[in-house]
């Protein structure tokens, strides 16, 4: 397919699981790409396995905001036009409130809406310029409700919803504004929960869910169906309801 054919795409977190995969499914329909994450290696092995020369890499920590400036600008200047910023970055580590780190927090609440945020407020000049430029969040359905277990990267994936939608209140006239909310996938993020995950979908998959879904005019992109739209449907009920069934959730 050449759905993306001639478009030039920033992934930011393009290392390893979702954003690898999607690097991937988005090169083999015409894009041409430039891959952001902290890892330089995995990056450099990635374009290496994609195989074109017009794929371009760019080392970048999304929690710090000022390399996310002069990243932006490095790619405007080296690349041209951008088309679509897909923001995929995020760290994970499952704890309870009695054992988490604040150090660890700090740095994921920095990365997970942070870099979002950064990224956002960089890419979305240029994103305007291209008439129609797109911009997509990724957060997770771990963000539609508060569940055990899950503090602090719920609460950062509930933070990129709530960005994600008070950004299409605001620009979404000028910019195309997507927000993702994967169910569970089979990541090495993924890999650290200890609790059996329901629908668990292969990164391949998840790929081209997110594919499919930056072509539609539906603001949000979720997965497997059946079971964020199970979530969906108990995040609307009332606390007297949702309360008791989110207990039932705990790992």
């Amino acid at each position: 397919m050449s759905d993306y054919n001639d478009q030039t795409i920033w992934i930011v977190g393009a290392s390893s699981g979702i954003g690898a995969e999607l690097a991937k499914c988005l090169a083999s329909r015409g894009a041409r790409l430039v891959l952001s994450a902290r890892r330089i290696e995995a990056l450099e092995t990635l374009q290496q396995e994609l195989g074109s020369e017009q794929h371009s890499v760019l080392a970048l920590d999304v929690a710090d905001s000022e390399a996310v400036v002069r990243a932006t600008q490095q790619i405007e200047q080296q690349v041209g036009q951008i088309d679509r910023v897909i923001f995929m970055a995020a760290i994970y580590q499952p704890t309870g409130v009695n054992k988490m780190d604040l150090a660890f927090t700090e740095q994921l609440l920095r990365v997970n809406i942070l870099g979002a945020m950064s990224i956002s407020q960089a890419a979305l000049p240029i994103l305007k310029r291209a008439k129609r430029g797109q911009l997509a969040l990724c957060a997770s359905v771990a963000g539609y409700m508060g569940l055990a277990h899950g503090q602090p990267y719920s609460a950062s994936k509930a933070a990129v919803i709530n960005f994600a939608q008070s950004l299409y209140a605001e620009v979404s006239d000028e910019v195309d504004i997507k927000l993702i909310n994967p169910g569970f996938v089979r990541t090495p993020m993924t890999d650290k929960n200890k609790f059996d995950m329901p629908f668990c979908l292969e990164p391949e998959v998840a790929a081209r869910a997110i594919a499919d879904g930056l072509l539609k005019k539906r603001f949000e992109i979720h997965f497997p169906r059946v079971f964020t739209c199970s979530l969906k449907a108990i995040s609307v009920l009332p606390y007297w309801l949702q309360l008791p069934i989110l207990k039932r959730f705990r790992p």
